[in-house]
């Protein structure tokens, strides 16, 4: 007997979209649609509500976004080769993920707060973070990396929807900040996007910040990447509808996005940080999108899902429609896409250059960071680790370890 591998609900194909035209007409409402304005084939659509902000997206910047999009897949390629080379603890991959992280980020402003799990390389480069300075933390010579007052674009979160929270508690403090402004006449309007994965939206944590949400009206915009796998637990077994249907329990707009078309996710993400700056309160946004790598560089997705849904989702790549518009259009030419290519390697070389200079992770400084005073058990733990370390010529680890036994010691 043949291994079952489970394959996610919502994969586009006409059985899905049946199933969950059934699941709604249960609730007696109609099927929920998805945005979209540029399809896999290059072809421009029209929507009656978005193709207005659509329209802002000139071929300047539609050729800008691209770019963005090239760059940060490139850079995912060369962070994935470093940690294979033993630079990095671990990776987090985010190819797929480009057109929604790039449209949504490019769509905020430089007033407006960020708050990322560990996935937004995207959204940070749009914000300005060094990618360098990101890989920091994974090296593990950093907690964070980059300080969040420089860009409005906070520190990864690795404990699963807690930023949620963070955002929700973030936004309601704008909003009061703002009234004191409005009083004084003067201050910007601003909002905040807190961004979190399928596989998070069945923590208590996104429940909880949504009632707050929209108990308190705060102008944040909720934006979940659905890329139908939660490490292996596809979206079906964590929802019978679009996520974005969620919305309607708390009381505001949920919106469901193609998430690998960029000029619609950033027309979305325009509209909806608009509505939370006017006062209206909060978004829900679904991004539809797919992950096409591992979770990790310490998961291997061949276990759990199968070669054929990676092909069918392949085939909607985020990038390629946008080149398929612009070469069409006569928007962009060969000349172009090399220069795009170039700066691409050029920015990797830089990432590597940088990383290979970070200084060597001392795993030790990670039992001195546990408590802010001395504890019993961390130094027993210490204790271990240094007659493990004293057993290798030279009293340290061998090259290419040095973090595997502190793992070990630290939990």
């Amino acid at each position: 007997m043949g291994t079952h591998l489970p394959s996610t609900e919502f994969d586009g194909t006409a059985v899905d979209d049946q199933r969950e035209a059934d699941a709604e007409a249960v609730m007696g409402e109609p099927p929920a649609q998805m945005v979209q304005l540029l399809g896999p084939d290059g072809k421009l659509g029209f929507d009656p509500v978005f193709t207005e902000y659509a329209e802002k997206v000139t071929p300047e910047v539609l050729r800008g976004l691209y770019a963005d999009m090239a760059a940060i897949r490139r850079f995912d390629v060369e962070a994935t080769a470093l940690q294979r080379q033993g630079q990095l603890a671990l990776w987090v991959p985010l190819t797929g993920q480009e057109a929604a992280q790039i449209g949504s980020g490019r769509a905020s402003r430089p007033q407006d707060y960020i708050f990322p799990t560990y996935r937004e390389h995207g959204v940070a480069y749009t914000r300005n973070v060094d990618l360098a300075e990101l890989l920091r933390q994974f090296r593990g010579v950093s907690n964070g990396g980059w300080n969040p007052k420089d860009t409005n674009f906070h520190l990864y979160t690795l404990v699963l929807a807690a930023q949620t929270l963070h955002a929700v508690g973030y936004a309601m403090g704008i909003q009061r900040d703002q009234k004191l402004s409005a009083a004084h006449g003067s201050g910007e309007e601003a909002a905040v996007i807190a961004y979190f994965g399928d596989g998070a939206s069945s923590e208590g944590d996104v429940h909880e910040s949504m009632v707050f949400a929209s108990s308190y009206n705060a102008p944040v915009v909720f934006f979940c990447q659905n890329n139908h796998w939660a490490i292996s637990v596809p979206t079906n077994v964590q929802t019978r509808v679009p996520l974005s249907n969620r919305a309607k329990g708390y009381g505001f707009p949920g919106i469901r996005v193609d998430g690998n078309d960029v000029i619609a996710v950033h027309a979305v993400t325009e509209w909806a940080l608009e509505h939370a700056r006017q006062g209206k309160g909060p978004v829900l946004i679904e991004a539809f999108t797919y992950r096409v790598g591992a979770h990790t560089t310490a998961d291997d997705p061949t276990k759990y899902r199968q070669s054929a849904e990676e092909d069918a989702w392949r085939a909607k790549d985020p990038l390629a429609r946008v080149e398929k518009y612009l070469r069409a259009e006569g928007l962009a030419d060969d000349a172009f896409f090399a220069k795009v290519k170039a700066d691409g390697d050029e920015l990797a070389a830089y990432v590597r250059r940088t990383t290979h200079d970070l200084e060597t992770p001392d795993i030790r400084s990670a039992f001195a960071n546990t408590y802010a005073e001395a504890h019993p058990l961390v130094a027993e733990e210490l204790a271990w680790f240094e007659e493990y370390t004293a057993g290798f010529e030279g009293g340290d680890l061998p090259a290419g370890s040095s973090g595997q036994p502190a793992a070990k010691a630290g939990h």
